[in-house]
């Protein structure tokens, strides 16, 4: 019982059960509203950490199958259809690009890429920030977890610099002296990165998945092709944006290259397993970026290059067999992803971008467009990560811009990509949040105040060079 927080579980619960009583609205299928019940509440139980994520998920996805929910009267089909989400090869991509990341970390790859970059540009704190935000871009297509990208090479890095400038988390006086800077830096540039490669974080395909259910097809280029340029506008301004408003006392760090070199030399000469990593790399962009050219779709390519990983030896099946959260990942995905679908093939997102739609029907796309950004950005205060937020609202808020004439392609992409970035609002606003405001070199107060500017910041970026982009390519 120590996963499970019984206040938080009977407040799910109850709110399940409210829902699932209430009269069913006019033009709704009982069936799918018993669903919205059991969806709302799984995404609610994750909200309160009632229990953990995964627990939360297939309890929810056992409901749906005693319930019947997604086949009435038919329970051998409805069990089907609950454990239909395991063969969405979106989720598999997911779990195959976090082995493929073990790849980074278990062969020293991605830290030593960092070690470099801080040698080449670590002669200022601006210039660490940089160093370490460019790292965490040339790793972000590859490792799919933002969070294990930022707890398994990033925040270790910076922590260390941050130590050996003399800003130690164990005194307060000395947080502002570096840390505090680098701490906020690299975790809203990890948020950046994870928005600019539709494998760079695991909410990325799970709107990609929620779009094409409503007619819109995303792919990795398309993606990329929208996201790089208001991505790499945010990249370049935040950390100035916080040089400036919340500027580090140490502005010089001529020791960063020594300690980044000497680093270096203890790693010794690049190894046989690092450039086998190099190349699976190199190949895996080729097949995500030109896999329309071969027929081979992204998670055909993830398999591929799990499989040349396995053959050379870089990775065993014990370090598969070991990836947590991989598995974790693919279970919850996998639940949260069924119910998202099935609301929408049952009818009730249809029927509920009608209901909104229709009120809004007397506004122009143009002034629907930023109204619904804006409402779906700061609902963020109340998710402990994009993925439950994309769950909960994503497909809702699509439909309804569809349903008053927003381009399509352009508000999928912006949707998905504010999920990740409104993460900058609070210290649990995503995975990687809880890791370096763990540090304590930013207080409470500080987060808060700054993520919210940051996101102020982010929102006018993608409105106005992301918007001019969009117009350039032809999204609208």
């Amino acid at each position: 019982m120590k996963e499970v927080n019984l206040k938080s579980l009977a407040i799910t619960v109850v709110i399940g059960l409210m829902i699932w009583f209430i009269p069913v609205p006019e033009g709704v299928k009982p069936n799918a509203w018993h669903l919205l019940a059991i969806f709302a509440a799984t995404i609610i139980g994750i909200i309160l950490k009632a229990a953990p994520m995964g627990s939360m998920a297939m309890i929810g996805m056992t409901v749906c199958a005693a319930t019947q929910v997604l086949a009435p009267g038919d329970p051998t089909q409805s069990i089907k259809n609950a454990l239909s989400g395991f063969g969405n090869s979106t989720i598999w991509l997911i779990g195959l690009a976090f082995f493929i990341a073990r790849g980074f970390i278990k062969t020293g790859l991605g830290t030593r890429l960092a070690y470099n970059f801080i040698r080449m540009f670590g002669k200022s704190s601006l210039g660490l920030a940089f160093g370490l935000n460019t790292a965490d871009l040339i790793l972000a297509p590859a490792i799919p977890s933002n969070t294990a990208r930022a707890g398994g090479v990033i925040f270790p890095i910076m922590k260390s610099i941050a130590v050996n400038m003399g800003s130690t988390p164990e005194n307060v006086e000395s947080h502002r002296k570096i840390g505090s800077f680098l701490t906020l830096s690299s975790y809203n540039a990890n948020m950046i990165t994870s928005v600019m490669f539709l494998t760079a974080t695991a909410s990325n395909p799970m709107a990609q998945k929620f779009a094409k259910d409503l007619g819109i097809t995303i792919t990795w280029s398309s993606w990329f092709m929208a996201a790089v340029i208001p991505g790499l506008a945010c990249f370049i301004l935040a950390p100035l944006f916080l040089y400036k408003f919340y500027a580090p006392e140490l502005k010089k760090t001529p020791d960063a290259p020594r300690l980044a070199a000497e680093k270096l030399k203890e790693m010794g000469p690049v190894t046989r397993q690092e450039w086998l990593m190099v190349a699976t790399f190199i190949i895996l962009l080729v097949l995500w970026i030109f896999g329309n050219l071969f027929a081979v779709d992204a998670t055909t390519g993830a398999l591929i290059g799990l499989s040349i990983l396995l053959l050379c030896g870089v990775l065993t099946w014990d370090d598969v067999k070991s990836e947590k959260g991989a598995w974790d990942t693919i279970v919850w995905f996998s639940s949260l992803v069924m119910m998202g679908s099935y609301l929408n093939s049952l009818g009730f997102i249809g029927w509920f971008g009608n209901l909104v739609g229709t009120k809004m029907s007397t506004f122009s796309w143009q002034l629907a467009f930023p109204i619904i950004i804006l409402v779906y950005s700061y609902c963020h205060y109340l998710f402990a990560s994009a993925t439950a937020q994309a769950a909960a609202m994503y497909s809702v808020f699509l439909a309804v811009g569809i349903s008053v004439g927003v381009p399509g392609t352009m508000l999928a992409i912006f949707l998905g990509a504010c999920a990740t970035l409104m993460g900058s609002l609070t210290h649990y606003g995503h995975g990687p949040a809880p890791i370096f405001f763990g540090s304590t070199y930013v207080d409470m107060k500080d987060w808060w105040k700054h993520g919210f500017f940051i996101s102020v910041l982010f929102l006018l970026i993608w409105f106005v060079i992301g918007g001019l982009w969009w117009k350039v390519i032809g999204l609208w």
